[in-house]
């Protein structure tokens, strides 16, 4: 298990779907990105976080791409806190291509454990970096979208964004 290291500073960058807050340790490392910007700010409020907007500038960077649609896979040194298995299953949501979407059972089974279906859903829902670790490429067996911490119209507008940024050659 890594252990929850305080963070460094956090960040505010805007993007297309909303402004985020992320979040980094002391070695650079990209601990937090959520779309929820205000608990966010009340967070590092409490915990006394120094605001550090140009120590982000290589995430911002990276996220203005994907805003372009011309990066589908970043490169940030990421230091989420979490079990082994939280680990495994964001490690494995970082390979489902950019554009596609696979079910919470796919992707127990691409962790080694077939039938652990729900807890890779929970490890999913717990995912500390939103959108840079993909979790809103997992649906439903059913093909319909489920639960996102950003909400589901949020879900949905990474998803759109991205079908449509995927030319039609990658699906054949």
């Amino acid at each position: 298990m890594k252990t929850r290291t305080v963070a460094a500073c956090y960040g505010l960058i805007d993007t297309r779907f909303g402004t985020v807050a992320a979040w980094l340790d002391s070695n650079g490392g990209l601990q937090r990105l959520e779309f929820n910007a205000e608990r966010e700010l009340e967070r590092a409020s409490l915990l006394g976080t120094p605001r550090d907007d140009a120590a982000l500038a290589e995430v911002a960077r990276q996220l203005a791409e994907y805003d372009a649609g011309s990066r589908r896979e970043f490169t940030l040194p990421l230091a989420a806190a979490g079990s082994d298995f939280q680990h495994k299953v964001w490690a494995e949501l970082c390979r489902i291509p950019y554009g596609c979407t696979i079910s919470y059972g796919e992707l127990a089974l691409r962790v080694g454990d077939p039938g652990a279906a729900r807890a890779v859903g929970r490890a999913n829902a717990t995912n500390p970096i939103a959108l840079i670790v993909p979790c809103h490429r997992v649906i439903g067996s059913d093909g319909k979208l489920t639960g996102y911490a950003g909400g589901l119209p949020l879900k949905a507008a990474l998803l759109q964004f991205e079908i449509g940024n995927t030319p039609p050659e990658l699906f054949r």
